[in-house]
């Protein structure tokens, strides 16, 4: 077999992943097992992320960072991992409402606190380094959040980060929260719980980040460089999980607070295919 000839099927490999992994989603419908060769790698699976990215109807709203376990970081020779957010899945919180959010019946479904920043100003091409300061003056404005992490395949933490960058980065949505008065005095500082059920699951803050929610831009930036998909005005950034990943299933409900700031009332509930 020629190289070419092995490039070729590699491709068609990635292609193939990235349809089921789609129309999974697209039709409400668990997966029993990785549909098709895992990646090994995390440029394989951006390339995966990259064709459903195509697949995908909607437009990007922006991404979602998240951490690679210690176990990993040395294999991958990266911290972070990031994943598409499309517009028609940011749901706005009200104060004192509970906001439904779909999730995939028989995958994998969790609730993340989240800090997020949006874009003020369009990443300029052709630069792979940035520092924290850089990386900051290109946020106009910080809002807390949730982001219900979700994926067709249950088992996808469990296999590994490429698996989750290769699905959207284990991506269903952001619930987008109130904003953070006076963020750049007071982002570091900020502290969350999550709640479930009533059972407290998890607390942490913008400390429980690696260096800071601004960091998790920093590293983004980066990515989208090596990607060719440079961030844009308006584009949310949804930073890492501050309380951890907490597993969640339709009809439970989740309070998540965010201490000085407030709080996002959520429930999740069964996904629905799409109509097409």
């Amino acid at each position: 077999m020629t190289t070419a000839t092995a490039s070729l099927e590699n491709v068609q490999d990635q292609a193939q992943i990235a349809r089921h992994f789609t129309e999974a989603r697209r039709q409400a419908r668990a997966l029993p097992a990785y549909p098709g060769p895992v990646p090994s790698s995390l440029e394989d699976a951006y390339r995966i992320q990259e064709a459903a990215i195509v697949l995908w109807p909607d437009r990007l709203a922006g991404w979602k960072l998240g951490r690679i376990p210690d176990a990993w970081v040395n294999r991958l020779n990266a911290g972070r991992l990031a994943g598409p957010i499309f517009v028609g899945q940011v749901l706005n919180s009200v104060e004192g409402r509970t906001v439904d959010f779909p999730v995939f019946e028989g995958g994998f479904a969790a609730v993340e606190a989240e800090f997020v920043l949006r874009i003020g100003t369009d990443q300029p091409e052709g630069r792979s380094a940035w520092s924290l300061e850089d990386a900051a003056m290109l946020v106009d404005a910080a809002f807390v959040g949730v982001e219900p992490a979700g994926s067709p395949l249950a088992t996808i933490n469990e296999l590994g980060p490429c698996v989750v960058v290769s699905d959207f980065g284990n991506n269903a949505g952001l619930i987008l929260g109130p904003e953070i008065a006076d963020w750049r005095s007071r982002l570091d500082d900020l502290t969350c719980e999550t709640w479930i059920e009533g059972d407290l699951v998890g607390r942490g803050g913008a400390r429980s980040i690696p260096n800071g929610p601004v960091d998790s831009l920093r590293v983004l930036l980066e990515i989208c460089e090596q990607r060719g998909r440079h961030l844009k005005a308006g584009d949310l950034v949804s930073t890492g999980a501050a309380t951890g990943i907490h597993d969640i299933v339709a009809g439970q409900s989740s309070r998540v607070v965010f201490d000085g700031v407030g709080e996002i009332l959520c429930r999740a509930v069964p996904r629905q295919a799409e109509i097409t």
